[in-house]
């Protein structure tokens, strides 16, 4: 007997260190690679100018090129830990998440260009990161955790005696009781990030959490109507807000305000528009010399185009759909509920992320102030986006073999 359980607890052992899925991998270093350029090109001519940064033009592309260091490894080991662990640590990750968005609205939080997103790593000292970034994989871990659970657990039954008992009792029939505890969490953390100003993030938060609830199979009139309901309220925050209300004034004619609010957009149109079919060469654009504010962070594709033009921009976004659509395969062949809703949930949040900034860049949408994922410069963002990564990664390894015949 001791010797049949030292057996299976090898074939465990073995099934998480499995190899990782090397195409998903590959893509993702890829990304990162041609980030790490794109960074260095856009961003050398405005650190130049900039004596804040000691007129250094390399001191962006250091910062992330540390930052992919570090990214990277963090990926390597997340991929190395046993994806089962983090169904463990969901509601601690869950809280913890809440806790430090609390903390960014207390005195303690950084305001940058004047919003208050930002911690520093110390509280009181060192650099400074997004809480925002980890809230977004807590609420999807966290849905994962519970929602796996879904086809084991039973319905609740209340006694048929009272109207409050057959009251609830349609109520769980209808699956409304279900989708409580998620609707309580969500409002929680959507309100603490909207309090921040962060729409953009509000929106990957929410898009996160509906993917794994339409993954787990949550009743979709429900999903329809929630939907509805926040897009209501969405659009009602963003006619009520004056931040937001001109902003969306300013989607629709940027030419209103050419130069100042609108004017990141008019140049970043100018950018792509002088891109045209094969760009003007790799470090040869014009609109990233002090034309486009910060061409290193958000607008970083802008500059993507007018250097390698439409067809070098459409290899990179290939390159993401490549991405995504393995994701989504990873997640199909998952061992598990667990890891396909995660995989489901990680993946979303990255597509609709390099959707809304190429829609912000090409003005299809207002401006949201939202990165593009493993290109725009930031520390917080890369660095979780690989974590993110090693997640998938970590549950690529238990997907299992293909049978030969």
């Amino acid at each position: 007997m001791a010797r049949k359980a030292k057996r299976d607890l090898t074939m465990e052992e073995q099934l998480a260190r499995g190899p990782m899925d090397l195409p998903f991998l590959m893509l993702v270093m890829l990304l990162v690679g041609i980030g790490l350029i794109m960074v260095f090109s856009a961003s050398y001519a405005s650190a130049y100018y900039d004596a804040k940064v000691g007129n250094n033009p390399l001191y962006y592309i250091r910062r992330q090129a540390m930052f992919a260091v570090v990214g990277v490894v963090i990926m390597y080991l997340v991929s190395k830990i046993n994806y089962q662990t983090f169904r463990i640590l969901s509601i601690p990750l869950l809280v913890g998440a809440i806790g430090l968005l609390v903390l960014v609205l207390t005195p303690l939080g950084v305001e940058i260009n004047g919003a208050q997103r930002w911690l520093k790593i110390a509280l009181v000292a060192g650099p400074t990161y997004q809480p925002s970034e980890i809230a977004k994989i807590a609420v999807i871990v966290f849905f994962a955790a519970r929602l796996s659970k879904r086809d084991t657990e039973k319905k609740r039954r209340y006694t048929n005696r009272t109207l409050t008992g057959r009251t609830l009792n349609r109520l769980e029939h209808v699956g409304f009781l279900e989708l409580v505890p998620y609707g309580l969490v969500l409002g929680v953390v959507l309100g603490l990030v909207l309090l921040e100003h962060h729409m953009s993030g509000t929106i990957l938060v929410m898009v996160g959490a509906a993917s794994v609830l339409f993954a787990a199979g949550i009743n979709l009139g429900w999903f329809i109507g929630a939907g509805s309901a926040a897009a209501a309220a969405l659009a009602f925050i963003m006619l009520n807000t004056p931040y937001m209300t001109r902003r969306i004034e300013l989607w629709q004619n940027p030419w209103l305000d050419p130069r100042d609010k609108g004017y990141q957009t008019i140049q970043s149109l100018y950018a792509i528009g002088s891109g045209g079919l094969l760009g003007r060469g790799l470090g040869k654009s014009m609109q990233k010399f002090l034309y486009i504010p910060e061409p290193e962070n958000d607008f970083v594709f802008s500059i993507v185009v007018e250097e390698l033009g439409f067809i070098g921009a459409a290899i990179v976004l290939l390159l993401f759909a490549l991405l995504i659509l393995r994701g989504y395969w990873l997640a199909l062949h998952a061992r598990d509920k667990f890891g396909s809703l995660t995989i489901v949930g990680i993946t979303t949040l990255m597509a609709v992320q390099v959707f809304l900034n190429i829609g912000v860049i090409t003005n299809l949408i207002p401006n949201t102030g939202i990165s593009l994922p493993f290109f725009s410069y930031g520390g917080t963002a890369l660095v979780m986006n690989l974590a993110e990564m090693g997640i998938i990664l970590s549950i690529s390894r238990q997907i299992p073999a293909p049978k030969k015949d």
